[in-house]
């Protein structure tokens, strides 16, 4: 008798024993002993499962196409206001045609403007980068312009509709250049050693919080919109229709909870994903996205995602396009290189792209890399980190020729690796998918976020599990955590919860450490033995070229680099080689 699951496991061994499989690692072909960490086989990783959870990835982030294209053609991009009274050209139709174009010719309806070529360089950059990624790098992570720093990109350094300090052409050409110095910084060992000297507890506390801060994502207005902001709060219950929501605060004024949209996420994109992921289904993820997305195509219900408004219309006329195709045309390398034409701002804006995308991007591809297994817990590397990283970097700089602001490692990865998924052919399955959708991006772009709020508290809770490996013992360990935890969801960034984290880090034990010192050792907290071992020089690998430098060694790269760093097991066997943690003592 036919079975899938047969089915499926006799393609799972045939693509193993073979070449391809020996390419990705897959479990059963044949590289040894299966260790995550030293890039041999990759545990419980399959073909089918693999293909499976790329789609799931590509499912829960496929609302970027859309996101994204419509936050970047609020810059007002390569169009050109030439209104005397409104700097915003709010009320210019030549402008508004510019952004976003419908024109008929008989029965042929075509659609142009910036919006579009923002819809194809997105779903471009994003397959690309993935496509590349994965196959260099073997992990399953996407990459794709991010959120937040688009945010920034049209709202902070190009303005709405143009009316900020860069222009948009300089903008991408900052963000041209961000890229290559992330190269450069990669291929020097900068970012590897950055996560290598991340202390434990705040390394597994980035994780947690990437799964908080996917939670909020998922419950806010991004998601089901179960929160929302409010006037006396920071946040409030929400839940209302958009007829009901105060367009200055996002705050409900009434009919909390009565959303039909929210319900229909929380109990078909939620609840049932969440029970068929008891029973072990297959896609779970995919078939509650699907349910969801297809109940709220209809245009006469009270949850539709095309509602009878001027943006509604755009929406389905658009989505009825079902196969288009539109070429990138007013935004393809569009960068100006007059970097002297915006004095500082533009100075300002490289280094602002730079420093939140550096720890943005490193901290979710560590973290992504954890959540699935691959982190080798003597050297916290994970294999091809190098490749890893410049292909992140040269993603930037190429997405910049398309147009689009700085592209990173999507968080929403969480949920492939959720589903499965280990080897880069999650990451080149999701990346296929994103150029399939070039010529699909009606369909992909109107999947409603509410079809993956669900999915993404999922994987939040998925994520949570890594929280009980923080050491909660020691205050100095426990306390940083906490913050990097909650700081990811409440300041909405990645990179300023690991930031605040850091900080915290680095103030208190400090003054632990002073306190040590100043004292001969005297005075230590009571439980510092429970304290982890940190160093700026981490195992496993050769100090950064310019902490060479800085010891005058700058070509002495030998075995003593390794010998001179080494893990503590017990402070009372070995001597440490460098100033320990404040909370550690030194053997006598």
């Amino acid at each position: 008798m036919f079975s899938l699951s047969s089915y499926a496991e006799t393609i799972n061994l045939k693509v193993s024993s073979s070449t391809f499989g020996r390419v990705f690692r897959l479990e059963g072909s044949g590289h040894g002993v299966i260790d995550t960490s030293q890039g041999h086989e990759r545990r419980d990783s399959k073909f089918v499962t693999e293909i499976r959870a790329g789609l799931t990835t590509f499912f829960t982030m496929a609302y970027i196409i859309a996101v994204n294209s419509s936050i970047l053609a609020e810059s007002g991009a390569t169009c050109v206001c030439t209104s005397t009274v409104d700097p915003t050209c709010m009320n210019d139709d030549a402008y508004s045609n510019c952004l976003v174009g419908f024109e008929v010719t008989g029965t042929k309806l075509t659609i142009s403007g910036i919006k579009r070529d923002f819809v194809t360089a997105t779903a471009a950059i994003a397959g690309l980068g993935t496509l590349v990624f994965g196959f260099l790098t073997n992990l399953p992570v996407a990459l794709a312009p991010g959120m937040g720093l688009n945010a920034y990109f049209t709202y902070q350094v190009v303005g709405f509709h143009g009316t900020g300090p860069v222009s948009y052409r300089l903008a991408l050409t900052a963000v041209f250049v961000e890229g290559f110095i992330f190269l450069f910084l990669s291929l020097i060992g900068l970012r590897q050693w950055l996560v290598r000297i991340i202390p434990p507890s705040i390394k597994v506390a980035s994780g947690v919080g990437i799964g908080l801060f996917l939670t909020e994502i998922g419950m806010s207005s991004s998601g089901i919109g179960i929160m929302s902001g409010a006037k006396d709060t920071p946040t409030d219950l929400a839940g209302c229709p958009v007829e009901y929501i105060d367009p200055n605060t996002g705050a409900c004024l009434s009919h909390r909870m009565a959303n039909p949209a929210m319900w229909i996420g929380i109990m078909c994109g939620g609840i049932l994903t969440a029970y068929l992921m008891a029973y072990r289904v297959k896609a779970a993820i995919i078939i509650g996205i699907s349910i969801v997305s297809i109940m709220s195509w209809p245009r006469n219900t009270s949850f539709t995602y095309f509602p009878h408004t001027p943006l509604g219309d755009e929406m389905h006329t658009f989505f009825k396009k079902v196969v288009y195709f539109h070429p990138i045309e007013s935004t393809l390398n569009a960068q100006d290189w007059d970097v002297t034409a915006a004095g500082g701002h533009f100075a300002l804006a490289l280094f602002t792209f730079l420093y939140v995308d550096i720890i943005d991007a490193t901290a979710t591809l560590y973290s992504m890399a954890r959540f699935s297994g691959v982190v080798d817990p003597d050297t916290q590397d994970f294999p091809r980190s190098t490749l890893a990283y410049c292909c992140d970097a040269l993603t930037i700089s190429i997405g910049s020729l398309l147009g689009c602001s700085p592209a990173t490692a999507f968080i929403e990865s969480g949920a492939g690796i959720t589903e499965g998924g280990r080897t880069g052919l999650t990451a080149m399955t999701t990346g296929v998918c994103f150029l399939i959708s070039i010529f699909f991006a009606p369909i992909f772009a109107s999947i409603p976020p509410w079809a993956t709020g669900c999915t993404l508290i999922l994987v939040g809770c998925m994520m949570m599990r890594q929280v009980t490996a923080v050491n909660w013992a020691f205050i100095g360990d426990a306390l940083p955590a906490f913050v990097t935890i909650v700081a990811m969801p409440f300041t909405y960034s990645v990179a300023y919860g690991l930031i605040a984290g850091l900080f915290t880090y680095t103030l208190l034990n400090g003054l632990i450490y002073l306190t040590r010192k100043v004292s001969g050792g005297k005075i230590q907290p009571p439980d510092a033995e429970n304290a982890e071992y940190w160093t700026y020089k981490p195992s496993g690998s050769h100090p950064p070229w310019f902490l060479r430098v800085g010891q005058g060694r700058l070509w002495r790269t030998g075995r003593n680099d390794d010998d001179e760093v080494r893990s503590v097991e017990t402070a009372s066997e070995k001597e440490l080689v460098d100033e320990p943690h404040p909370g550690i003592q030194v053997a006598a």
